[in-house]
């Protein structure tokens, strides 16, 4: 099982911390990227969005749509011909 990372981010005027497990830091970096913004303006639009639930269960959450639905297929190069 991947270790859980704890990092220290500055959301809607205040700093909080989030625990997440590598390759959930990875995802939310390329996803931050992909739309342009940064990792901090992203969280703080899935803390506004939660509804119930810590933060980091709603990252998770976050992700996971966002990888069914194809966000990181995107990102990835495809083969060559």
């Amino acid at each position: 099982m991947p270790a859980v990372i704890k990092r220290s981010l500055r959301i809607a005027g205040h700093a909080t911390s989030i625990s997440l497990e590598e390759p959930f830091w990875r995802f939310l970096r390329q996803k931050a990227e992909s739309e342009g913004r940064s990792l901090s303006a992203l969280v703080e639009e899935i803390d506004r969005e939660r509804r119930e639930g810590n933060l980091s269960s709603a990252i998770r959450v976050h992700l996971l749509e966002w990888l069914i639905a194809g966000g990181a297929m995107a990102q990835q190069p495809g083969p060559e011909r």
